[in-house]
């Protein structure tokens, strides 16, 4: 179906905005803009979610943010890893996308602000990230979480670390609840059709996916690390059920759908959502549009049930 009519001022304010091609910036220019862009669109923290932003130890000191609903009881947990494509973006971009998550839920969600390619490349993201949700797991009850339901999740380059998470514990004693895989990029086949058909999309276009890769993964031979490329994992079963949303107009429309039915075919269970009318980035858009919110409700609902 075509774009959904009620993204349209949304992509008009993206073309104004962004009004040469991204990838002729340079990037630290393109970070700076997104960083402003976001900090005037951010809203107000929900009433009852406390925020603290802190440093935890990893491989180097990870910051962290943790948006923590005021309860009574252990709540289940989100460690949730931010788009960009490993090169931009940053918890601050993306704090009104966890704090809603937070609250509507609600859960805490440990939002991770990993190193960024191209200065720090594969495995140094995914390093970080591992990081914080072994501390996660370590520190659960000091912060009120439940550690039976530990959630690891991220939209874009953030559902590609979210679902090396899952690969990376499946084996070991830190058993993960489940994985919230928002339009995550997980292979490497730029031959798909949406690739293709979505080339020119609003807000990522195939080309600068393709760079994005580049940046991430230089090496060639990194690519068939599965944790750098999920995809690439040869045996996906035993991994925590999934959700799995896309955008029918993004070039990463076909990496999230094969791979939720690799991850069916598997035994793992999946929620699939074809986000109809929808554009990567749509998180970002749902006080604009009604089908965007939808995908928001159904994403925290199978939180919710998925970590009773």
């Amino acid at each position: 179906m075509a774009i959904d009519p009620q993204l349209v001022p949304f992509i008009a304010r993206l073309d104004e905005a962004w009004p040469e091609p991204v990838l002729s910036l340079p990037v630290d220019v393109w970070r700076e803009r997104v960083e402003r862009l976001s900090a005037a669109a951010r809203a107000p923290y929900p009433d009852g979610l406390d925020v603290e932003t802190r440093l935890i130890d990893g491989p180097r000191p990870v910051r962290v943010r943790i948006y923590r609903p005021r309860s009574a009881q252990p709540l289940p947990a989100l460690v949730y890893m931010h788009g960009g494509g490993w090169v931009i973006g940053s918890i601050d971009s993306h704090d009104s996308v966890t704090a809603a998550i937070a609250a509507d839920t609600p859960c805490i969600v440990i939002s991770v602000d990993y190193v960024r390619a191209p200065e720090q490349p594969f495995p140094a993201p995914m390093d970080d990230c591992r990081a914080v949700v072994a501390w996660t797991f370590a520190n659960a009850e000091s912060i009120g979480i439940d550690p039976a339901r530990i959630f690891v999740g991220g939209d874009s380059a953030g559902g590609n670390l979210a679902a090396a998470m899952t690969i990376a514990f499946r084996n070991g004693p830190m058993r993960l609840c489940g994985q919230l895989l928002i339009y995550p990029c997980v292979d490497v086949d730029f031959e798909r059709a949406s690739y293709r058909s979505e080339a020119n999309a609003p807000y990522l276009k195939a080309a600068e996916m393709i760079w994005f890769w580049d940046q991430y993964c230089p090496d060639a031979r990194q690519r068939e690390n599965p944790l750098a490329v999920p995809m690439r994992c040869e045996d996906l079963s035993n991994l925590p059920p999934a959700f799995v949303v896309v955008a029918e107009h993004d070039p990463l429309r076909d990496d999230g759908h094969a791979y939720a039915d690799r991850l069916m075919a598997a035994g793992v269970p999946v929620t699939f959502r074809p986000g109809l009318g929808l554009i990567h980035g749509f998180v970002r858009a749902r006080a604009l549009c009604g089908a965007a919110q939808a995908e928001h409700e159904a994403m925290t609902q199978w939180l919710r049930t998925t970590g009773r």
